[in-house]
């Protein structure tokens, strides 16, 4: 695959054996993720310096110490023009500019088939889906049956002008299908409230020592009549919380509402898709694209240049140097802020 002379590939990753510190910056313009926290505490509570328990003074507490990085997570979706999942490419195969600039360093790349999941499913339970959530709610347990594994977890929600959170993370199948089974429609809707609030609760707050892909899978008809929130400020909280929306809309007719324009705008800033099924009984071929674009992602760590943790948005500019490849990631990130 040759390379577009305008458009320098991402720098190759370093490795601990040969890397240097920086690597100069590529000429390549690139997109780039979020940057993670990491929490370093003193292993077992115990304190720095070796002291034990009987000579530590006793007066004041113990700390815990936050150490940032500057470092960026960017998982990201490829596709060629039909839709289909592109697997097996390389670094060099993809341009990569961090809020206009190429990265310092690439840390890793891969293609993470198997990162844990951290999902959760929000179902739109207000009053204008009444006649087709018996097939969201089939559609959802299947999905868990299919690609729920041993390291991922799951919560499930429901929505109308307020959130119940039917079931918290788990990775017991049967807690979840009964999480399911109590949901009941009724209602007006407040979407944006609701996507607002679960980033905020649910994936904001997850804290993992590993990896792990953070999604939400919204099933809903995109239509807002009651929130506070407005759409922007749900796509923010979402891009802080690092987590990817799909959405699968429950709009079945002929023409394309405002409510699908909003799942696309929301899928789209946050590195998801937007699946508009033909008929009702459709939602689950949805939810079966999710799962096979979960495990067809790509991981890419690096370190942006001109970093600064001062809680600014980010852009990411991620695309293929193949024209024939589309590249589907999250439009940007937030800086983190000093402690």
């Amino acid at each position: 695959m040759s390379a577009d002379p305008q458009t320098p590939a991402v720098p190759p990753a370093q490795t601990p054996s040969t890397a240097p510190q920086s690597a100069p910056a590529p000429t390549t313009p690139a997109p780039t993720p979020t940057a993670p926290q990491t929490t370093s505490p003193a292993p077992g509570g115990a304190p720095a310096g070796g002291q034990t328990q009987s000579d530590q003074p006793s007066q004041g507490p113990v700390f815990t110490l936050q150490v940032e990085t500057d470092e960026v997570n960017q998982i990201f979706t490829v596709t060629d023009k039909k839709g289909h999942f592109i697997t097996g490419l390389r670094q060099e195969n993809f341009g990569l500019l961090d809020d206009g600039r190429p990265p310092i360093s690439v840390k890793q790349f891969t293609q993470q088939t198997n990162l844990p999941l951290r999902v959760g499913i929000m179902l739109d339970t207000s009053s204008s889906i009444r006649q087709r959530f018996q097939f969201e709610q089939d559609s959802a347990i299947e999905f868990f049956l299919q690609v729920l594994h041993t390291n991922d977890r799951a919560f499930i929600e429901g929505f109308d002008v307020q959130t119940d959170v039917a079931q918290g993370f788990t990775n017991n199948i049967d807690l979840l299908n009964q999480g399911i089974r109590k949901l009941r429609p009724g209602g007006g809707t407040a979407l944006f409230d609701a996507l607002y609030k679960t980033c905020r609760d649910e994936m904001l707050t997850l804290r993992e020592t590993n990896s792990v892909r953070k999604a939400l899978i919204l099933v809903s008809d995109g239509e807002d009549n009651y929130s506070r929130a407005e759409e922007s400020d749900a796509i923010k909280m979402c891009q802080r919380a690092d987590t990817i929306v799909y959405a699968i809309s429950t709009n079945i007719s002929a023409t394309k509402g405002k409510g699908d324009d909003v799942l696309k705008t929301i899928a789209q800033a946050t590195g998801g898709g937007a699946f508009y099924p033909v008929r009702i009984e459709d939602v689950a071929t949805g939810f079966r694209n999710i799962e096979e674009e979960l495990r067809s992602q790509y991981l890419l760590i690096y370190r942006p240049a001109n970093f600064k943790m001062d809680g600014s948005f980010r852009t990411i500019y991620l695309h293929a140097l193949d024209q024939r490849y589309q590249v589907r990631t999250r439009s940007g990130y937030f800086a983190p802020k000093p402690q």
